[in-house]
């Protein structure tokens, strides 16, 4: 009980010690908790990761070759979409 005693008597005695304490145990599990999920999630999606560096790669390979490539793309997002208050012409 020697060892509880101390902590006891050092970290409650006052209050703003013990505020401190708190607070800087929350930040301190929040940031290994992040870290824990933070691996595991790059764990778990390596080949993903991989995956997607690679298709970026690719399609900014295509867009520096071609600037063209991808505007009828980007564009029929925003054809389909009727203007507020108009009908759609038949």
């Amino acid at each position: 009980m020697g060892v509880l005693d101390g902590l006891y008597k050092l970290l409650m005695r006052r209050t703003s010690v013990y505020a401190t304490f708190v607070i800087a145990g929350a930040f301190a599990g929040e940031r290994a908790v992040d870290y824990g999920v933070h691996k595991i999630w790059e764990y778990n999606n390596v080949g993903f990761i991989i995956l997607w560096l690679l298709f970026q790669h690719l399609l900014l390979a295509a867009y520096v070759s071609d600037p063209d490539l991808l505007t009828p793309i980007m564009q029929k997002r925003y054809e389909d979409i009727p203007v507020l208050g108009q009908r759609p012409t038949e």
